[in-house]
């Protein structure tokens, strides 16, 4: 069954969870979305929903915002949500690199996730990848500061790709990978992506930046 039709629910009951963005320039207001002052964490590339739904269920204090291109994914998740009645997530459909640079308010974010981004193989298409200095200047600008942002892929070559990156980012420091917060909807990074590659063996990468006050903190080199 076509993820289109697949456990969905009539669109008006999956409208609140879909966030529409202000037209450009305008940013978002996260008190206005969510109607309360709750800390906001965001995932770029939520797929199926794995991660975005245990950790809204694990942490109702806190407000979480998916971004994802496909709009059959948004609806299909959107669905998961309604059946839970999760009044604490919403989806956007877009392109991340540009709603995160343009319409994400500056040190608005706890934490940003980025788990198992697209490779884009091919050499001709790595342009397309989300993984840019751009992109980690724009998490660095969205997250506060003793904010996170979250990693994980199983391409270990885009994993040396993305220490490259975040190296030359001053804004973010590595964490050790054994001092993660206990508790933190980090920990609950277990996606579609990850399940399927733990079922083929695939090994996983992953680490945890910590948004330093400071931006002339030296981070971790690679």
């Amino acid at each position: 069954m076509s993820l289109r039709n697949a456990n969905r629910l009539p669109l008006a009951e999956l409208e609140p969870y879909l966030l529409q963005l202000p037209a450009e320039p305008e940013q978002l207001c996260w008190g206005s979305v969510f109607g309360n002052d709750h800390p906001v964490e965001l995932e770029v590339g939520f797929g199926k929903g794995a991660f975005i739904v245990a950790a809204a269920l694990a942490h109702p204090h806190l407000n979480f915002v998916g971004i994802e291109i496909d709009r059959a994914l948004q609806l299909y998740v959107a669905s998961r949500l309604a059946k839970r009645r999760l009044a604490n997530v919403r989806l956007i459909r877009g392109d991340a690199t540009r709603i995160v640079a343009s319409q994400v308010p500056s040190a608005s974010l706890q934490a940003i996730h980025v788990y198992f981004p697209d490779p884009w193989w091919k050499r001709r298409h790595r342009k397309r990848r989300i993984f840019t200095p751009a992109f980690a200047a724009s998490c660095a600008r969205a997250i506060t500061p003793h904010g996170h942002l979250h990693l994980a892929t199983d391409v270990e070559e885009y994993f040396q790709v993305m220490l490259r990156v975040l190296a030359q980012e001053s804004r973010f420091m590595m964490l050790d990978p054994g001092a993660a917060e206990s508790g933190s909807p980090g920990e609950l990074a277990v996606t579609n992506f990850q399940q399927k590659a733990l079922a083929d063996g695939r090994a996983i990468w992953r680490r945890t930046y910590v948004r330093v006050a400071d931006a002339d903190h030296s981070p971790v080199r690679v």
